[in-house]
Order: structure tokens, then sequence, then C-alpha cells
């Protein structure tokens, strides 16, 4: 597998981004939240006056033989209409990537189905989705190795147009029964908690998920190990998006999280590199079960809750407002000195 060079930053820049936050016109503290990601940000490009330039999502598109097992209530081919139809600039993502200024790219990283070639989709396909891991590894390690070199490749290519923030965002179906795979493999918490509706399923259909993944559980004979668990359960959309945090942290780029899939991304990234996690903004905690276990599970701070379960990075674009209200109040405040106002505090 490729390997990453990810440094945390260095944390001698925290006393004077402390300094300077504290010393803005206000009581300390009393921005919460905003000045917790100001301290982060700042920390991650190590400068007092940090910048979020060129924000692009980046939707990572592929199929899944598990749904052959009917753990989803949508049909396979949503994934490939879907994908199509980010490119007509309708769906769910597009607005808010209007709204947010965030460019979008589409990339098939295993879809079912011949794609249009005019339509702008970035062509990464490693086989037309994966095997059903109720029976056999999901991808092969070669496959493996080449989606978190595609995912490297495309974070490069936004990193030379100019982006210093990305989220991401997937489309699959089944990629909620591999993320619930990868939760309870990682972070030990029992596969009941981590199964919920993904798409929409009923109490049936979540207790008959919860049976084919159990069976798939009980049926693993690999050794354990984070990267054999990432290929045996894993979709190519969600392995892709592992290189591409891992490529985003290395080149001091923040991440954006997502919902419950790209939640599993990261916590599996983190396995390989717990380092990744000083450049995640977790953006929300959805409504898909599981999700804020896992949220729990990687002490991680999530800016909303709004009842989010959509997928395609739309709950982290949510959030970008507030990550650039952060980024705002320590460049725009002034201080106390500045402004000659006496510290009321």
């Amino acid at each position: 597998m490729k390997t990453f060079k990810i440094e945390r930053p260095n944390a001698a820049m925290q006393t004077p981004l402390r300094f300077k936050i504290d010393n803005l016109t206000k009581p300390k503290g009393s921005l919460g939240t905003l000045e917790e990601l100001a301290l982060q940000v700042g920390l991650i490009q190590q400068t007092l006056s940090p910048s979020l330039k060129c924000p692009q999502n980046i939707i990572f598109c592929a199929d899944h033989g598990i749904e052959a097992e009917g753990v989803s209530v949508s049909p396979r081919e949503v994934t490939w209409q879907q994908t199509i139809h980010f490119t007509q600039g309708n769906g769910g993502v597009n607005f808010l990537c209007r709204q947010h200024g965030f460019q979008l790219k589409v990339v098939d990283a295993g879809v079912d189905y011949d794609l249009p070639t005019d339509r702008g989709i970035i062509d990464k396909k490693i086989r037309k989705g994966t095997r059903n891991f109720l029976y056999e590894a999901a991808m092969t390690e070669d496959e493996m190795n080449r989606c978190v070199e595609y995912g490297a490749e495309i974070v490069h290519q936004c990193h030379n147009e100019g982006s210093n923030v990305l989220s991401f965002g997937e489309m699959g179906i089944g990629n909620t029964s591999a993320s619930s795979l990868w939760m309870t493999c990682f972070t030990g918490i029992p596969l009941l908690q981590c199964v919920g509706a993904g798409s929409g399923l009923n109490n049936d259909g979540i207790r008959h998920k919860y049976g084919v993944l159990k069976r798939a559980l009980d049926n693993y004979a690999g050794d354990g190990s984070t990267i054999d668990i990432i290929r045996y359960f894993g979709g190519y959309e969600m392995v892709m998006a592992i290189g591409a945090m891992l490529q985003a942290a290395e080149l001091g780029i923040i991440i954006l999280v997502d919902g419950f899939i790209m939640t599993n991304c990261i916590l599996a990234a983190s396995k390989l590199y717990p380092e990744v996690l000083d450049y995640a903004v977790f953006g929300h905690c959805g409504d898909e079960s599981g999700h804020r276990l896992v949220l729990n599970a990687l002490q991680a701070k999530p800016i909303l809750s709004l009842g989010l379960r959509l997928g395609e990075g739309t709950g982290a674009i949510c959030a970008y407002p507030i990550l650039d209200s952060a980024v705002r109040m320590i460049n725009e405040m002034d201080s106390f000195v500045g402004a000659s106002v006496t510290k009321y505090f």
C-alpha cells in the first residue's frame, strides 16, 4: 500500500494562537466552538492568520456485492443513476455546493454501469462493484492499493488547483453495511449497535440486514489486521476516500468529515495513521444508527446535528460556514489593545 508522511501539527503554535484568540474583543471562551475551530485551523496551517481557499467536495461512487443480499431498501441501479444526476446540477449536494462556493468532483470508483464519458465524471473505476463479502473478500489487495493511490491522486489535483479544505462524500447502495462492519471491527462496539436503517429500511429490514452482516462477520477468516479488514469488507469508494483523506493530511489540507460512512472511513484511516485526525473537522452527527457512537469512539465533536443522513458530503458542506466564521473571527476581530477596549473578564 502507498505510504504517507503525516506529521502532527507543531504544538508550539498553540500558545500564540491561544493568546490571539483570548485577546480578541470578547470574554474569553465566549465564542465557544468558533474558538476551538480557529485554534485547530491555525495549528494545521501553522499561522496566526489562517485561510480557507477553493473548497471542493469529492464524491466517490461505487457498488457493493453485499447489496445482492437485500441489505438496502434502494435498488442497485440507484448508484449509477445518482452518479449521473450529480453532474446535472440538481441533486441535494449540488445546491449546497453552489450556496457555499464548493467545486464538485464526481468519481467513478466502481459503479456497476458504463457511465457516459461526456459528463465530467472522473473515471477511476476499479471494477463494476465489489464482491459479496458474505462469501469472500470484497476486493483483492491490488484493488485496495489502487483505490488508495487513486484517492490520493485526486487530492493532489485539488491541491494543485489551490484547495486547502476538502469534504468527501459517497454514493453506493450497500455502503452502510460495509461501514457497520468496519465500525464494529475497529471500535469493538457490538455489531447490533452499528447497524441502522441506511436509506430507509423498516424494523424487519434492519433485522435482516443485521443477520446478513452477522453471518459475514462469523464467516470472516482473515488475519484481523487493519488492512485486511479494510480490504475484506470495504467498498471501492470508501477505500478511495481513505487514500484521499490520508493524502489531504499529508498536504496539510483540512478534512471536512461528513456522515456515518465518511466517519467510518476516517476511523479506518486513523487505524493506519492516527495523525490524520488532527486534520479532521467533523461536520455533523447524522440520524444513521451508530453515527453518534462512532463519533464518541473517535472523541469527535461534530459541529451540527440536523438529522441529516443523505451522505454525498452534504452535512460537511452545511458545516462549512461555521468553519468560515471561525477563520473570520481570528482574522477580522480586533484585539483589546488594537481597539483600545479594556478587558472585561
